[in-house]
Protein backbone atom coordinates (compact mmCIF):
# COMPACT_ATOMS: atom_id res chain seq x y z
CA UNK A 1 0.00 0.00 0.00
CA UNK A 2 1.36 3.39 -1.00
CA UNK A 3 1.57 6.06 1.67
CA UNK A 4 -0.45 9.18 0.91
CA UNK A 5 2.13 11.88 0.19
CA UNK A 6 -0.12 14.91 0.47
CA UNK A 7 -2.66 16.36 2.82
CA UNK A 8 -5.51 18.81 2.34
CA UNK A 9 -5.56 22.48 3.24
CA UNK A 10 -8.72 22.98 5.27
CA UNK A 11 -8.42 26.13 7.34
CA UNK A 12 -9.31 29.50 5.86
CA UNK A 13 -6.16 31.02 7.41
CA UNK A 14 -4.01 28.52 5.51
CA UNK A 15 -5.70 29.45 2.23
CA UNK A 16 -5.33 33.18 2.95
CA UNK A 17 -1.62 32.78 3.77
CA UNK A 18 -0.99 30.99 0.45
CA UNK A 19 -2.99 33.61 -1.47
CA UNK A 20 -1.14 36.47 0.22
CA UNK A 21 2.44 35.16 0.25
CA UNK A 22 2.46 32.49 -2.45
CA UNK A 23 3.43 32.80 -6.09
CA UNK A 24 0.64 32.41 -8.62
CA UNK A 25 0.63 31.21 -12.20
CA UNK A 26 -2.39 30.59 -14.39
CA UNK A 27 -3.47 28.91 -17.58
CA UNK A 28 -6.79 28.64 -19.38
CA UNK A 29 -8.48 26.38 -16.80
CA UNK A 30 -6.65 26.72 -13.46
CA UNK A 31 -4.75 29.15 -11.26
CA UNK A 32 -2.05 27.69 -8.99
CA UNK A 33 -0.70 29.38 -5.86
CA UNK A 34 2.41 27.84 -4.28
CA UNK A 35 4.08 28.54 -0.94
CA UNK A 36 6.74 26.63 1.02
CA UNK A 37 5.29 25.13 4.21
CA UNK A 38 8.42 23.81 6.04
CA UNK A 39 6.86 20.35 6.28
CA UNK A 40 7.94 17.14 4.59
CA UNK A 41 4.61 16.77 2.77
CA UNK A 42 2.57 18.79 0.32
CA UNK A 43 -0.80 20.19 1.28
CA UNK A 44 -3.32 20.67 -1.51
CA UNK A 45 -6.26 23.07 -1.41
CA UNK A 46 -8.86 23.33 -4.15
CA UNK A 47 -11.20 26.28 -4.55
CA UNK A 48 -14.15 26.19 -6.96
CA UNK A 49 -16.45 29.20 -7.08
CA UNK A 50 -20.21 29.01 -7.49
CA UNK A 51 -19.69 30.86 -10.78
CA UNK A 52 -18.27 27.63 -12.21
CA UNK A 53 -21.51 25.70 -11.79
CA UNK A 54 -23.81 23.91 -9.39
CA UNK A 55 -22.53 21.63 -6.64
CA UNK A 56 -22.42 18.58 -8.92
CA UNK A 57 -20.14 20.38 -11.37
CA UNK A 58 -17.97 21.87 -8.63
CA UNK A 59 -17.48 18.54 -6.83
CA UNK A 60 -16.71 16.78 -10.11
CA UNK A 61 -13.95 19.29 -10.87
CA UNK A 62 -12.62 18.96 -7.33
CA UNK A 63 -12.44 15.17 -7.72
CA UNK A 64 -10.72 15.46 -11.10
CA UNK A 65 -8.06 17.79 -9.72
CA UNK A 66 -7.50 15.72 -6.58
CA UNK A 67 -7.17 12.52 -8.61
CA UNK A 68 -4.83 14.02 -11.21
CA UNK A 69 -2.66 15.38 -8.39
CA UNK A 70 -2.73 12.06 -6.54
CA UNK A 71 -1.59 10.11 -9.59
CA UNK A 72 1.24 12.56 -10.27
CA UNK A 73 2.15 13.46 -6.68
CA UNK A 74 5.58 11.81 -6.87
CA UNK A 75 6.53 14.28 -9.63
CA UNK A 76 6.02 17.31 -7.36
CA UNK A 77 8.64 18.63 -4.94
CA UNK A 78 7.68 18.17 -1.29
CA UNK A 79 7.17 20.78 1.41
CA UNK A 80 4.67 22.93 -0.47
CA UNK A 81 1.24 24.36 0.12
CA UNK A 82 -0.54 24.33 -3.23
CA UNK A 83 -3.90 26.00 -3.83
CA UNK A 84 -5.69 25.37 -7.11
CA UNK A 85 -8.40 27.84 -8.12
CA UNK A 86 -10.68 26.53 -10.86
CA UNK A 87 -11.72 28.91 -13.60
CA UNK A 88 -15.18 28.67 -15.13
CA UNK A 89 -13.62 27.68 -18.48
CA UNK A 90 -12.86 24.27 -16.90
CA UNK A 91 -16.56 23.48 -16.46
CA UNK A 92 -17.00 20.86 -19.20
CA UNK A 93 -13.43 19.61 -19.46
CA UNK A 94 -12.50 15.96 -19.09
CA UNK A 95 -9.91 14.37 -16.81
CA UNK A 96 -7.07 14.52 -19.35
CA UNK A 97 -7.54 18.23 -20.02
CA UNK A 98 -7.59 19.00 -16.28
CA UNK A 99 -4.53 16.80 -15.66
CA UNK A 100 -2.68 18.48 -18.51
CA UNK A 101 -3.52 21.94 -17.12
CA UNK A 102 -2.34 20.90 -13.63
CA UNK A 103 0.96 19.49 -14.90
CA UNK A 104 1.49 22.56 -17.11
CA UNK A 105 1.15 24.81 -14.05
CA UNK A 106 3.51 22.58 -12.07
CA UNK A 107 6.06 22.97 -14.83
CA UNK A 108 5.80 26.76 -15.10
CA UNK A 109 5.87 27.08 -11.29
CA UNK A 110 9.07 24.97 -11.37
CA UNK A 111 7.78 22.66 -8.62
CA UNK A 112 8.13 19.40 -10.52
CA UNK A 113 10.97 17.25 -9.16
CA UNK A 114 12.39 16.57 -12.62
CA UNK A 115 13.11 20.33 -12.98
CA UNK A 116 15.78 20.00 -10.29
CA UNK A 117 18.51 18.80 -12.70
Amino acid sequence: MKIKSFDSLKKNNDFLKVFKKGKSKANKYLIMYVLNNDLSINRLGIQVSKKVGNSVVRHRLTRLIRESYRLNAEMFNSGLDIVIVVRDTARNKNYFEIESALMHLGKIQKILAKDQD
